[in-house]
């Protein structure tokens, strides 16, 4: 087994749940004009400034405060760095809104500046789900790269149509294999309630993406799988406010827990809701900026991640010409619930993973 930092070690042991003590305080930043909350979090009685990272959430209505995050700051303080989560009150929203991405990190390091926490050296900067790609493109935007001494994404999309179909059929490539998995609903329910009113064809089904709203929002606070039938009885009551005309298409988006997950037409929506979604949002494509990105950059991504495909960080991998790149596919991290696997295969897995997770905790 490759030898692993004392950092990684602490980590490890937090995680499992024995964290070491640390403080927690709320500060407040400005994100070009617009105030925005963030949680600082740094290791309690350290001696000086200390290694600091930028983290990112994703597209939830827990934002800075989803458990999961917590757990993750709370563990990294207890290996002796320090972060900082900043508040996009538009991703709380459920609004795919990927501009916002770079202002708020610019005003998360000024925020670790301030706040005396900081070493006077780049920080690592962390991105998780939707929020990697964008995290990751940093490390070539100018005025922000000099500041980034490393990045870091866990289970991040690059190609807008193949996250997109797979969030409909659960079918992506990779290395020239098809592979299937169930895909998680709250994808679909995401992305049409952002972009399903601009396709063409659809202008008039705002009661359908209004629809899926609600539903994310119910799932993303509840926390249960999607596909769970504590679901069923929403999806009934959201059917009856949506049009005779469209029925079809909301059964399409938000199946009833035992129907057709995957139907065979859900692949040519995906590919209007991604030309929609570019038109829209150009930056939520990420493929140029990423390719200026020059920062050393760690992936994660789960092999059964139900939400993106583990392919979409491989494809990252060859978006990043410039950077540094390592790549690690695991059974261990997921964005929905974890498949069972082997207890023979935690020889390897678990190994690969704390690997992986070294070298992002080495990254600053």
């Amino acid at each position: 087994m490759t030898r692993i930092s004392s950092r990684t070690v602490r980590y490890t042991r937090a995680w499992l749940g024995r964290p070491h003590e640390h403080d927690v305080e709320d500060i407040v930043l400005d994100r070009d004009g617009v105030t925005i909350p963030a949680t600082l979090t740094r290791p309690r009685g350290a001696k000086g400034r200390v290694p600091a990272w930028v983290v990112t959430h994703g597209i939830t209505r827990p934002g800075r405060a989803h458990a999961q995050l917590v757990r993750f700051t709370n563990a990294v303080a207890s290996a002796g760095i320090a972060t900082i989560v900043p508040e996009v009150p538009e991703w709380r929203e459920l609004r795919l809104a990927p501009e916002l991405s770079a202002p708020t990190i610019r005003a998360a390091i000024q925020g670790l500046r301030e706040s005396g926490v900081a070493r006077d050296q780049p920080v690592g900067v962390v991105g998780f789900s939707f929020g990697a790609p964008h995290a990751i493109a940093a490390g070539g935007e100018p005025g922000l790269m000099d500041d980034i001494g490393g990045t870091a994404g866990f289970g991040g999309y690059c190609d807008l149509e193949a996250t997109f179909r797979f969030m409909m059929t659960g079918r992506h490539e990779s290395n020239g294999q098809t592979h299937f998995l169930r895909p998680d609903p709250y994808g679909r329910w995401i992305v049409a309630a952002n972009y399903l009113t601009a396709v063409p064809g659809h202008e008039d089904a705002g009661d359908v993406a209004q629809a899926l709203r609600a539903l994310a929002v119910h799932a993303s606070e509840i926390g249960a799988a999607s596909w769970d039938t504590v679901y069923d009885p929403l999806i009934g009551e959201l059917k009856e406010g949506i049009s005779e005309a469209r029925q079809g298409l909301f059964a399409l988006l938000a199946p009833l827990a035992d129907a057709d997950n995957t139907p065979a037409d859900g692949a040519d929506l995906a590919e209007d809701m991604a030309t929609a979604a570019r038109r829209i949002d150009p930056l939520i494509d990420p493929a140029d900026a990423l390719s200026a990105a020059r920062r050393p950059v760690t992936l994660l991504h789960g092999f059964k991640d139900h939400l993106i495909p583990f392919s979409e960080s491989r494809r990252l991998a060859a978006a990043l010409p410039q950077a540094e790149t390592r790549l690690t596919i695991t059974r261990l991290f997921g964005h929905s619930a974890r498949d069972p696997f082997p207890v023979s295969a935690a020889l390897t897995e678990v190994p690969r993973f704390l690997a992986a997770l070294d070298r992002i905790l080495r990254m600053t």
